[in-house]
């Protein structure tokens, strides 16, 4: 049985809380306000998203230098909007919405999150219809697993399958998510690939290895006298 959680519906937030498109600009902040959030997805239809409203979409428009003329009015008409709370999410919202689907590796919604430089990600099905949301802090559960947890899958996935030998011959042992890997092997070329298969185990900082080959040994009784 697998321990890591390697994919989204491992860590994600199945209660979340989203609003609809006509939610008007007071009952956005509101929202927010109340559950301590700072982006809301937005709901169309049959649970289905269509957009994230965030605090930035909320901001006064106070910098137009640069602008277009027809830019720089959109943008006043939506700051005087703003003010009024007229505006209704379905027209602050960002769209498409950036989302991410349940059995997406954790890798690849980090690599999303980064890369537009957002802090959560809708969790979606292939309809869009939304089941979750995920978040940075939710990537990073992973580095609470405890060190004997993380002992235990290395010892069992990878040194159990990569070398033939006991663990009395390759010792594993994991100090605050750094595994020290030591011992003797049969065959020094697969220590790269150890460290590349321990380093993919999530949850796991650093690899240190103090691993030998094996101890030649000689032929027969070493000569300490004259033969007779």
């Amino acid at each position: 049985m697998r321990h890591t959680p390697h994919i989204v519906s491992d860590v994600m937030t199945q209660t979340v809380v989203a609003i609809g498109q006509d939610a008007r600009f007071k009952e956005i902040v509101e929202t927010m306000e109340q559950w301590k959030v700072n982006a809301l997805p937005v709901l169309a239809g049959e649970s289905r998203v269509v957009g994230v409203v965030s605090e930035t979409d909320l901001l006064p428009v106070e910098e137009f230098d640069g602008s277009t003329p027809k830019r720089l009015e959109r943008l006043r008409r939506l700051d005087d909007m703003r003010q009024a709370g007229a505006l209704t999410a379905g027209e602050l919202m960002s769209t498409p919405a950036l989302t991410v689907h349940a059995d997406a590796t954790l890798a690849q919604a980090a690599r999303t999150m980064a890369r537009k430089a957002v802090k959560r990600l809708p969790v979606v099905d292939a309809e869009g219809v939304l089941h979750g949301i995920v978040s940075r802090a939710d990537l990073l559960k992973v580095f609470l697993r405890s060190d004997e947890d993380l002992a235990e899958e290395i010892r069992r996935d990878v040194v159990g399958h990569l070398f033939a030998v006991s663990r009395g011959q390759l010792r594993v042992a994991v100090s605050d998510g750094v595994v020290a890997l030591s011992g003797q092997v049969r065959d020094t070329s697969l220590i790269p690939v150890a460290a590349r298969l321990i380093r993919a185990v999530e949850g796991v900082v650093d690899v240190e290895f103090d691993v030998t080959g094996p101890v030649s040994t000689q032929m027969g009784p070493p000569v300490t006298g004259p033969q007779v």
